[in-house]
């Protein structure tokens, strides 16, 4: 278990750290499933830059599962069962977006999640291109790193009416595509990635931004030019990618 909270921090760290400029203060948070009752998240509050172990807090997930259809809950619940869910009750309470973190480690194949507030993918989220980004593809590596496609969530507050959203888009992403997610785009908000290790996070999160860059500079010399969908499709089938996939830890 140790080893695993060791990994969500130093990815934390990287996702923190000034030269990726993706999470400022106490902005994004991160998350991991040490087994099938409970996970790890960062704490309410603190900066992803400097988390340290105390700024960790495992939770159940069978305390904040329920509330996502409970249509009576309301804030003083839903902070109850954050407060509730913690394994130890020393420990500090779990980001408000706990809530979203319990819900993604449940889908298949996801074990680690990550939440920040990219500065080129936010400019595309604040803005009328936001379903040309996650509809499109611009570079065979996106495709590997990040999907065919991502998940676009429409402005929701952070709390339960997000974790709601979420859950709701990525089902009808998964119906539509008949895929799991590996981003989900959050309008007005952040990014969130999903993968069966921190490794993977952190390199979606990574192709993302620098997608988000080649997107809106290709928007100023009037493109971007998308790959068509049998591309996407072709580089996501193809055995060598799904090789390089795995030794990525995707």
């Amino acid at each position: 278990m140790e080893g695993l909270i060791q990994d969500v921090l130093d990815l934390s760290h990287t996702l923190g750290g000034e030269r990726l400029r993706m999470a400022i203060l106490g902005e994004g948070n991160t998350s991991v499933r040490l087994d099938e009752e409970t996970f790890a998240v960062k704490s309410s509050g603190c900066s992803l830059s400097t988390l340290g172990r105390e700024d960790i807090t495992i939770c159940r997930f069978d305390r904040l599962l329920p509330l996502l259809d409970d249509a009576s809950a309301g804030d003083a619940e839903i902070d109850a069962a954050l407060f509730a869910s913690r394994t130890d009750a020393r420990a500090k309470k779990p980001s408000i977006e706990a809530l979203f973190h319990a819900y993604l480690l449940t889908l298949p194949g996801v074990r680690c999640v990550g939440h920040v507030h990219a500065i080129a993918v936010n400019g595309i989220l604040c803005s009328p291109r936001a379903p040309d980004f996650a509809a499109g593809r611009t570079c065979p590596d996106e495709v590997v790193l990040c999907g065919t496609e991502s998940v676009l969530v429409p402005y929701a507050e952070p709390g339960m009416a997000l974790c709601r959203s979420i859950r709701s888009e990525v089902v009808a992403f998964v119906r539509r595509t008949g895929r799991e997610p590996r981003i989900i785009l959050l309008r007005n908000h952040g990014i969130i990635a999903v993968g069966a290790s921190p490794r993977a996070v952190l390199g979606s999160l990574l192709m993302a931004e620098k997608a988000a860059e080649i997107f809106s500079g290709a928007a100023r010399l009037g493109g971007p030019i998308f790959l068509t969908p049998a591309q996407c499709e072709r580089i996501a089938g193809r055995p060598d990618e799904h090789y390089r996939q795995k030794l990525l830890g995707l």
